[in-house]
């Protein structure tokens, strides 16, 4: 035991301790009020806040202070090892005099920067930077008219930052971008956590847009946003890479969590888990209260590689369409001056743990094209409730291709199948996949068309009184289904079509409660269909 004198001593000497650090601390803060700032939401304070990051970079780095209050404010530009520290009630206020945003082309160049290069927050080639503190970003994004002719000019993003590394932006709080909420281009070492964004203010008000960085975690943040909320791009020649989406929420009137549409990189080891997916409560910015698009949206339609994607645990309500992955062509170069890029690839997908209520009849879709299959794609601990109603004409609709067009979970409309409609597909693995609908839908659950490589245990859908088989499989080639208890007591388990069919082997099923087993086109071949131990 210390004696009580020495104890005094130590704690004494702990606090100078202390002291000393604090000390320290203080000197490496520049508070922007002792720059000329004033945080009266009148004066425009953009020269001030400089003034104060520069002081703040000359000295080696430390932390520019944000106080309490409104700050009016055009570009501020951020310098490395700087953190910007908005304080408890502080309002950076964006200003809303297009004069106030300089167009900045940054070297690391994307097709955006041909028409939106204007931020209230600005960096480029940056080391060692954060923007942190429990304030406010509001870019009064209302502010700032749309033209249809040039839609994506003259509307600032609250944050962009292009070729920095080590980001760090925690608990701040963005709302009303004009434009996406914030980009990163071409970063390195990038960290959100506990960020919140309400962005309903303007057209193209995504939540964040991660475009081409690597090395990236986002975490215990809420994004509300009008148009798509998480957001995965490269629209450089580099992917994203190593990247991870945890312990989040994601609101949306288009897609809640989206990789694509400009796909020129790739994406490459992905993991996105635990979070919360819904559409937004309130009505849309631009009227309406509509709903989001596709819950999750893995969209590679101008070339690049998407491989390793791994998404767990995740629920969605009230969206059109939980699941949508889609391969197209549709060649569009992130330089006008470039070729357009070949033809992308898609493979090494794993989706578990899915839970989806309150979604719309059209169903989903894992889509390639001819020749270009979508590759490897596992769902497993997948349950599905749509709204259905669908007619049983749609379930010998024949889906167009579509190559070229932009990708949208509902651009086939209502599918043959009210589940999951899987076409140029191979290798295909579903275990334990529920598929429910609230009303009675006439749809298959499930087709796959031009499958290769099918695996399925223990599919639970449902079927409604005088609907069209359960699985319709087309030209599938390598199907084992096994562990299935499917009931359709005036209907068949499956129907299946197409001259190419061939090895389709049904297992271990408990076929006892559907009035028929299986339909056969008469151009299958003879042999096609097995059946060994099935009840």
């Amino acid at each position: 035991m210390l004696m009580p004198r020495f104890r005094r001593f130590l704690t004494l000497g702990y606090a100078i301790l202390l002291l000393a650090g604090a000390a320290t601390a203080a000197e490496t803060v520049y508070d922007v009020r002792s720059y000329g700032a004033k945080p009266d939401g009148q004066t425009l304070c953009t020269e001030a806040i400089q003034r104060a990051i520069g002081a703040c970079a000359t000295a080696g780095g430390g932390t520019v202070f944000l106080p309490s209050g409104k700050l009016l404010s055009g570009t501020i530009y951020l310098r490395s090892h700087v953190t910007l520290h908005l304080d408890t009630g502080c309002v950076l206020l964006g200003s809303t005099d297009l004069k106030d945003y300089p167009r900045n082309i940054p070297a690391v160049r994307s097709y955006t920067d041909n028409y939106v290069n204007q931020s209230l927050i600005a960096g480029e080639n940056l080391d060692d930077i954060a923007i942190v503190g429990r304030g406010l970003i509001d870019g009064q994004g209302a502010k700032f008219a749309w033209n249809k002719e040039r839609p994506y000019e003259n509307r600032p993003y609250a944050i962009r930052l292009v070729n920095c590394r080590d980001v760090l932006v925690e608990g701040v709080r963005m709302q009303n971008s004009a434009m996406w909420m914030q980009h990163y281009l071409a970063c390195e070492r990038v960290r959100l956590r506990g960020v919140t964004v309400w962005n309903h203010s303007n057209h193209n008000n995504d939540g964040v847009d991660i475009d081409g960085c690597c090395d990236v975690t986002i975490s215990d943040c809420i994004f509300d946003s009008d148009d798509d909320a998480i957001t995965l791009k490269s629209t450089l020649d580099r992917p994203c890479e190593n990247v991870t989406v945890s312990n989040c929420v994601a609101k949306s009137f288009c897609n809640p969590i989206k990789m694509g549409t400009e796909s020129n990189g790739g994406f490459v080891n992905i993991a996105i888990s635990n979070c919360a997916v819904a559409s937004p409560a309130h009505r849309r910015w631009s009227g309406g209260t509509g709903r989001g698009l596709a819950g999750i949206a893995l969209e590679m339609v101008d070339g690049g590689r998407l491989d390793r994607v791994a998404i767990s645990n995740v629920t969605i309500q009230g969206v059109s369409v939980p699941l949508f992955m889609r391969l197209g062509n549709r060649a569009r170069s992130f330089k006008k001056d470039m070729p357009a890029p070949a033809m992308g690839s898609f493979k090494n997908v794993v989706v578990s743990n899915i839970v989806a209520t309150d979604v719309s009849p059209i169903g989903c879709s894992i889509t390639g094209l001819p020749d270009h299959p979508i590759e490897n794609v596992s769902l497993s601990h997948v349950r599905l409730t749509f709204e259905g109603g669908g007619r049983k004409d749609l379930a010998s609709k024949q889906v167009e291709e579509f190559p070229d067009k932009y990708p949208e979970s509902g651009m086939f409309g209502q599918l043959p199948a009210y589940g999951l409609y899987c076409r140029h597909v191979k290798g295909l693995s579903m275990r334990d996949v529920v598929l429910q609908t609230s009303t009675p839908d006439a749809r298959h659950a499930l087709v796959c068309d031009d499958v290769e490589d099918l695996t399925m245990d223990s599919l639970d859908a449902a079927h409604s009184p005088g609907a069209a088989a359960i699985l319709r499989l087309v030209q599938t080639r390598g199907a084992l289904i096994r562990g299935c208890r499917p009931q359709a007591a005036d209907g068949a388990f499956l129907k299946l079509e197409g001259g190419a069919s061939r090895n389709i082997v049904l297992a271990a099923n408990d076929l006892s409660g559907v009035a028929t087993v299986a339909e056969t086109a008469p151009e299958v071949p003879k042999n096609a269909l097995q059946q060994t131990a099935n009840r």
